[in-house]
């Protein structure tokens, strides 16, 4: 990293921000809350289809964000209709 992209700062990818908000929810789910907090997988939701309509026209609906969890396992199901390239 040069001085001056420090000193300046970079501006980061849209990709690399929505993983690192990806990682703090996951980390906080998995250090417990509890059951009175909302749930955050609207908001998610919300943020996704806001990431994704910058580059795809999407309708809203076509995304479904769902936490399964199994035993000791927890699974982020992400799906994405896109529309069919003309």
């Amino acid at each position: 990293m040069s001085i001056l992209s420090f000193l300046l700062g970079e501006k980061k990818k849209t990709a690399s921000v929505a993983k690192e908000r990806l990682q703090i929810i996951l980390a906080h789910e998995r250090s417990g809350r509890s059951a009175a907090e909302p749930d955050y997988l609207p908001a998610l939701q919300r943020d996704l289809v806001a990431v994704i309509s910058k580059y795809v026209n999407i309708n809203p609906n076509d995304i479904k964000v769902n936490l399964e969890r199994q035993d000791n396992l927890e699974v982020l199901d992400i799906k994405i209709e896109l529309p069919e390239a003309r």
